[in-house]
């Protein structure tokens, strides 16, 4: 029996990165998934691989409609929502002394308030099922300053311990809340993310996320760089049953980068990218 028959999951920010390797093993682990994201044609694609597993739901988290239109649409398709994760995200520009209202504005709708209208739209479900698992991307950004955009990293953090409230609000429900911390991860994010990559070949792309990895394995204790799918890993198991009693934790996925010299992310990104 595969870990995830029966369930039906939305995941934001499907179509490339933590969310695509997410979307394929649930798929193969038995769920029923709707994904999301504003790449249309990548997500049409990934829905004809996958077959009648996975839905692409056009949606843009930082529309509240939109989001609502997705749990909803996940809901009418396959009757339940069992469980959201809120993965849709990108790196975050303002410095202290020249950040603007927009900027501002830009971050905290895209970082935390997707992950408060995400919650807002499929809490109710949940309740009427009385069962539910909510789990976030937050980041090592949260827990450790000098690893992230300064706006990226207070979202983080809001992210982070909202989630440990509403996990503390939402157990009677029988609806967990958790959060999965990634670093060392080696995507897009560090070199412009999803919206550069997309207009580099693949072999360009290839070339940058090889730089990436090696110089991530060369400083992380645990000797590799972590991929996708390490993180996608992590959600399979907080949305499974095997995590029914494990509510308001942070799963920081890591390879060992915050308890190790956590000052060697910045330095190693800068020499590389800067």
């Amino acid at each position: 029996m595969a870990r995830l028959d029966g369930k039906v999951a939305l995941i934001t920010g499907g179509t490339s990165g933590i969310g695509e390797a997410t979307v394929r093993l649930f798929v193969n682990e038995g769920a029923k998934v709707v994904f999301t994201g504003r790449a249309e044609e990548k997500g049409v694609s990934l829905d004809s691989e996958l077959g009648p597993g996975a839905t692409f739901y056009r949606a843009d988290v930082m529309n509240e409609a939109e989001i609502k239109a997705s749990v909803d649409h996940t809901v009418e398709t396959y009757g339940r929502i069992d469980c959201l994760f809120n993965n849709a995200g990108a790196a975050t520009p303002g410095e202290i002394e020249t950040l603007t209202q927009d900027e501002f504005n830009t971050a905290m709708q895209l970082l935390v308030g997707s992950v408060v209208f995400g919650m807002k739209y499929a809490v109710p479900f949940m309740k009427k099922q009385g069962s539910g698992s909510i789990i976030s991307n937050s980041s090592v950004a949260a827990l450790h300053g000098g690893m992230g955009p300064l706006l990226y990293s207070a979202a983080k953090a809001a992210v982070t311990q909202l989630s440990k409230v509403a996990g503390m609000e939402l157990g009677q429900f029988g609806i967990r809340v958790n959060t999965i911390s990634p670093g060392g991860i080696a995507t897009p994010i560090f070199y412009g993310g999803s919206t550069v990559s997309s207009t580099m070949t693949q072999a360009e792309d290839d070339v940058m996320l090889g730089k990436l990895k090696s110089g991530l394995a060369e400083k992380l204790p645990i000797g590799r760089s972590g991929v996708p799918e390490d993180i996608a890993h992590g959600a399979l198991y907080l949305a499974s049953d095997e995590a029914s009693f494990v509510t308001t934790l942070d799963l920081v996925i890591d390879g060992g980068l915050v308890a190790g010299d956590p000052d060697v992310l910045p330095e190693l990104i800068g020499k590389m990218f800067g």
